[in-house]
């Protein structure tokens, strides 16, 4: 189904008849994405001023030019970014009269709260940082706002050809084509394993670590886990313990609805029109939905990470960066033990094509004048050369965005030459992803009006209803109902019937606000 801007919602019956996936409008948009990222490059040999070619060079070292940088990194993220950037002050931005200050914000939407006072001019509101951290959907709206830089402009061809392409290709959002987002640190998504309770279920049921290479491999064993953990306590029924969760549902969504064969966003110009076709739909509700109702999937605490903390998951998918906080130990009520790790491949819909979801926030210029503008490519520059980006990503759990940073080598030789001390699960963490990135190809849907409205339906409508439903199930169970008596009236076509059109309702109402 397709639902374009200014649609009205449409009913049960309507849905049904404007059914339609587009296929024809699908490969015109996949010709044209195949393309994006050359008429970005185009655009910056076009645009270039002469600063990013070795033209006229508006700096001064004898009057350095202060640059602010607003940020969202917290602990040891932050200090990686800090102690990075004492490192360029000390040398690049001597040499070249640039001097960085950086300032986190504390969080994402307080960052993003930030530049919109700032653009604004509330009073109290701090002035526009010259860089800022932005993920593509917070960029576009600011770009809207004509406040971006064309960074274009400052970058050459050859340039930009050192840089993974699909990062590029997520930067290039002005209408005219050029570049407005630099890439600097790129994340995907990973799956995580507390080994240590993984092994004696494993060796009593069987179950293999091939099964979580697919989502419903994943569904399937996390329903096994839940029967056999019920087992444990012979006398109590219905006790069963979770065994999978996962953070950020939007990406489940986008990523899989894309490795089956649909891109749910199809953005033209700015506008968004949904392509929301039932039966894929359904494999995305059967294979979350359904297993949170019935138990075998969970989501307890802020992150999956702090599930596997408290015993109450011993798998989820999130982003790279959260491989530093899976826990060393699990932390009972009454007692701990300690556990060990895995690190797999974010498993895909079965038959799906390979892909995985690109994430991860960028770095934008405010536009001001060409001064501040070329000083603040030229540290972007140096912060995404291959060894301070690796050793920023070997810190943060960030991938590195230039082509020839992407292996276990180049890792391994900088973290040689010069001499950092990696996180083991950071580090297997960002290997596991080299070496998948051959058999993957990373996504992310093109930035659209609304589309941070849009990602929350994604966000929180199929788990708020999934969390509610099992709640209602738990106490049904606890009023003597079976699990397959208590779970009935919730897993049925009706049930998902029901879902799918408030969904689709709710999604269309998010980009026509």
């Amino acid at each position: 189904m397709l639902f374009g801007k200014g649609q009205d919602k449409r009913n049960k019956d309507n849905i049904k008849g404007l059914f339609l996936k587009g296929v024809s409008k699908m490969k015109r948009r996949n010709h044209t994405r195949s393309i994006r990222r050359n008429i970005c490059i185009t655009a910056a040999a076009l645009f270039l001023t002469g600063c990013g070619a070795g033209g006229s060079n508006p700096l001064d070292p004898a009057n350095p030019v202060s640059l602010t940088v607003w940020h969202y990194y917290n602990g040891s993220q932050q200090a990686a970014f800090d102690e990075l950037v004492e490192k360029f002050n000390e040398t690049v931005g001597k040499e070249k009269g640039i001097y960085v200050q950086s300032y986190s914000q504390g969080s994402v939407p307080d960052l993003e709260a930030a530049v919109r006072d700032a653009i604004a001019g509330k009073v109290g509101a701090g002035e526009m940082p010259d860089i800022f951290s932005s993920y593509a959907d917070t960029a576009y709206e600011v770009e809207q706002a004509g406040a971006l830089a064309n960074l274009s402009e400052y970058l050459s061809e050859e340039e930009l050809e050192r840089y993974v392409e699909s990062y590029v290709e997520e930067g290039c959002i002005a209408a005219d084509g050029t570049l407005r987002i630099f890439p600097t640190a790129k994340s995907t998504e990973i799956m995580m394993v507390n080994r240590t309770d993984w092994e004696p279920f494993a060796q009593a049921t069987g179950a293999s670590l091939e099964e979580l290479a697919t989502i419903e491999g994943v569904a399937a064993v996390a329903q096994e886990y839940y029967e056999w953990t019920d087992s444990l306590t012979p006398d109590v029924e219905g006790d069963g313990k979770a065994f999978y969760g996962r953070d950020a549902l939007a990406n489940y969504f986008i990523i899989g609805m894309k490795q089956l064969g649909v891109e749910i966003f199809q953005v033209e110009n700015g506008q968004a029109a949904l392509n929301v076709p039932r039966e894929e739909l359904r494999r995305i509700w059967e294979n979350y939905y359904v297993p949170i109702v019935k138990g075998y999937f969970g989501a307890y605490g802020s992150f999956r990470s702090d599930d596997v903390k408290t015993g109450d998951l011993l798998a989820y998918t999130g982003s790279t960066t959260s491989a530093m906080y899976f826990p060393n130990q699990v932390e009972l009520d009454d007692s701990a033990y300690a556990i060990e790790y895995m690190v797999l491949a974010a498993p895909v819909f079965d038959g799906g094509q390979r892909f995985a979801v690109q994430q991860g926030a960028g770095m934008v210029v405010g536009k001001s004048d060409e001064k501040h503008e070329y000083a603040a490519v030229e540290f972007l520059k140096w912060f995404t050369e291959a060894d301070n980006n690796l050793q920023f990503g070997c810190e943060a759990g960030y991938l590195p965005v230039l082509k020839e940073a992407n292996s276990k080598s180049m890792l391994d030789e900088n973290i040689a030459s010069q001499g950092l001390e990696v996180v083991p699960k950071t580090y297997d963490c960002l290997t596991v992803v080299f070496e998948e990135m051959g058999d993957f190809a990373l996504y992310t849907n093109k930035s659209f009006e609304n589309g941070s409205a849009a990602r929350k339906v994604l966000e929180y409508h199929l788990a708020d209803r999934a969390a509610e439903d099992r709640g209602n199930v738990v106490k049904a169970m606890e009023q003597g109902k079976s699990l397959e008596e208590a779970s009935a009236p919730y897993i049925t076509e009706d049930a998902f019937e029901e879902w799918y059109i408030s969904f689709c309702d709710a999604l269309n109402e998010s980009i026509n606000k």
